[in-house]
C-alpha cells in the first residue's frame, strides 16, 4: 500500500530551546532544580501531557512571574522542553538523557508515584474542562474547516487508504452492520457503505452530523446518529466493525470510548483506531480542537485490552512537521 511523507524543514525559533550540556550534565544543578516542592508537582502533572504557561498558572494558582522562574530552573536542569507558538510558550517534560539518564530517569519515576494533592487535581481538572469547552467551540464554529485545519496535520487520504486496508484484510462486510465514530464530513462513510450492508454515523456533535449527512445524502445505507457510543446501548453486540478515525484525541476519556465502542461490536468484531503519536506541537489545541497531543502506542494497545479486544495489526505512516500517525486493527475477544 502506498505511503506518502513529507518532511519539511522545521523554523528552528519554533525548535525546543536547546538545553546547555554543561548545566545539564551538573549534579549541584540537577538536584537544586528539584529542591522546592511546586517544582516536584510541575514535573509531575506533565508525565503525560505538555501545557501552555497560562494553563499552569491556572492549575497551581500562581501568578506567571513565579511560576516562570521555577521552569526556567527546570529547563535549564534538563527536566523540560521548552516551545513557542506565536505569542504563547508550552513546556513538556524532556526525556531523560545526557551523562545521569538512568538517575534523571529514576526521579521521574518516583516523582511519578506521589499522590497529587487534591487541589492540583481540581485545578488540572478546571483546565482540562477549558479544553473540552474550546474543543467543542471549534468544533461548533469552524465544523466547515475540519478537513483543511486536519490536512494541516496529517494527510485524510493517508490514514483513510490504511484504514480501509486493515479492514478488508480483516473481513468481509457486505452482509454486515458497520459504525463510523465521529465520521466528520463524512469522507469515509462513502467506502464504508459500499463494504457494507448499512453504515452507522456516529458524531456528538449536531453540526458535524449535519455536514457528513449532506455530503452523502445520495448514499441511501448510512444512517445517521447523534450522540456517542455509550449512549446507544439497544445497539451493543450488533457491529461486526467500527472505525475510530482520528477521534481519540478530540475527545476527554479516550479510554472510555475506546471501551464504550468495543461493546457496539458482536464478539469476534473488527475495531481500527487511527489516531497520531506523540508530539510536542501543543498549537493543534487552538487550530484543530485538539484535547491531547497524541497517543502512544502502548497506551492504545492497554486501552484496547482491558476493553476486551486483541491486537491484530499496526500501520505508521509519517506526515509533515514530524507528526506520525498510527493506524490499529483489533478484534473482539
Amino acid at each position: 500500500m502506498p505511503q506518502k511523507a513529507q518532511i519539511i524543514a522545521l523554523d528552528p525559533q519554533r525548535a525546543p530551546d536547546a538545553v546547555s550540556d554543561k548545566n545539564a550534565e551538573s549534579l549541584n544543578v540537577l538536584f537544586s532544580a528539584l529542591a522546592h516542592p511546586l517544582r516536584m508537582q510541575v514535573l509531575r502533572v506533565m508525565r503525560a501531557d505538555s501545557f501552555s504557561v497560562s494553563e499552569l498558572c491556572a492549575a497551581f494558582s500562581v501568578r506567571q512571574s513565579a511560576l516562570s522562574h521555577h521552569l526556567k530552573i527546570l529547563t535549564d536542569a534538563g527536566f523540560l522542553a521548552r516551545r513557542h507558538e506565536g505569542t504563547a510558550t508550552f513546556y513538556r517534560r524532556q526525556l531523560p538523557d545526557g551523562r545521569y539518564q538512568i538517575l534523571r530517569q529514576r526521579i521521574l519515576e518516583e516523582i511519578d508515584e506521589e499522590a497529587m494533592p487534591a487541589d492540583l487535581t481540581s485545578g488540572l481538572e478546571a483546565v482540562q474542562r477549558l479544553r473540552e469547552g474550546h474543543s467543542a467551540a471549534f468544533f461548533r464554529d469552524r465544523g466547515k474547516e475540519i478537513r483543511k485545519q486536519q490536512e494541516s496535520i496529517a494527510s485524510w487520504e493517508d490514514y483513510s487508504r490504511a484504514t480501509l486496508h486493515l479492514l478488508d484484510r480483516a473481513g468481509d462486510f457486505e452482509q454486515s452492520a458497520v459504525i463510523e465514530v465521529g465520521p466528520g464530513d463524512g469522507a469515509l462513510l462513502g467506502d464504508l457503505a459500499k463494504r457494507s450492508a448499512t453504515v452507522c454515523a456516529l458524531d456528538n456533535s449536531e453540526e458535524m452530523l449535519h455536514a457528513a449527512q449532506h455530503n452523502t445524502q445520495e448514499i441511501s445505507n448510512i444512517k445517521y446518529c447523534l450522540g456517542e457510543p455509550k449512549t446507544l446501548i439497544e445497539q451493543r453486540g450488533t457491529f461486526a466493525a467500527a472505525v475510530v478515525n482520528m477521534v481519540l484525541h478530540h475527545v476527554a476519556e479516550p479510554a472510555a470510548l475506546v471501551r464504550d465502542t468495543t461493546l457496539l461490536l458482536r464478539p469476534g468484531g473488527d475495531l481500527i483506531i487511527s489516531d497520531l503519536c506523540p508530539h510536542d506541537q501543543a498549537w493543534a489545541r487552538e487550530h484543530c480542537g485538539d484535547l491531547w497531543l497524541g497517543f502512544s502506542p502502548e497506551d492504545l494497545r492497554a486501552w484496547a485490552s482491558a476493553a476486551g479486544l486483541k491486537h491484530c495489526a499496526e500501520l505508521f505512516l509519517a506526515q509533515r512537521n514530524g507528526f506520525q500517525i498510527q493506524v490499529h486493527h483489533f478484534k473482539r475477544c
